[in-house]
């Protein structure tokens, strides 16, 4: 308990579920795992969804336009809906279910222009290491949503499995600086301002 009686910063929570979520793309997306992994993926997205709204939700409640709408629409679209759709893909795939799923491809679409286009919040009002995560997640959208649509080959899978794995990592050190630079009071991981001033 820390007696402070305020709101404490629940980013790093949120940054540790971006983080999962990253990590289990890379290893379906570079093939270090096979698709038999797929329900399991999908359950940890499902956990992360609960981190991500509880996130979202009191990120927008201390009036953080910008993390808590990121937060909250990650929570929906990438954690809850990619964590059922993954369960519900492997069961169709099982049963021999025919579905067409470049709609997600479309959905991922709308997912990655708006990333894209709110970029700039975060290079102005985010840390460098945060401007970092979310310019190489622009990146690693892209392909997944290309990909899905059918526009890309799967074969580019490795190049977004890299991105994500970038940012999951660099999301994990981001959670870690706001934990200790909070705890000891000064910057133990360095980080560094926003990008644009």
């Amino acid at each position: 308990m820390s007696g402070n009686g305020g709101w404490a910063n629940p980013a790093p929570a949120g940054l540790v579920a971006l983080g999962i979520a990253c990590f289990v793309f890379y290893a379906v997306l570079s093939g270090t795992v096979d698709h038999s992994c797929i329900p399991l993926m999908g359950i940890w997205l499902l956990g992360g969804f609960v981190v991500q709204f509880t996130v979202a939700v009191i990120e927008l409640k201390e009036g953080s336009t910008t993390g808590g709408n990121v937060f909250l629409f990650f929570s929906a679209f990438f954690m809850l809906v990619g964590g059922l759709e993954f369960i519900l893909k492997y069961f169709a795939a099982v049963n021999g279910w025919a579905m067409d799923a470049h709609i997600d491809g479309w959905a991922w679409m709308v997912l990655w222009l708006t990333l894209i286009l709110w970029t700039p919040a975060y290079l102005k009002q985010s840390p460098l290491v945060m401007s970092l995560i979310v310019l190489i997640l622009d990146i690693g959208v892209f392909f997944v949503a290309f990909m899905d649509i059918g526009w890309l080959s799967h074969s580019y899978g490795p190049i977004a499995a890299n991105f994500l794995l970038a940012g999951g990592l660099l999301a994990i050190y981001l959670a870690a600086a706001i934990i200790l630079n909070t705890a000891f009071g000064r910057a133990v991981l360095p980080l560094p301002g926003p990008i644009l001033k």
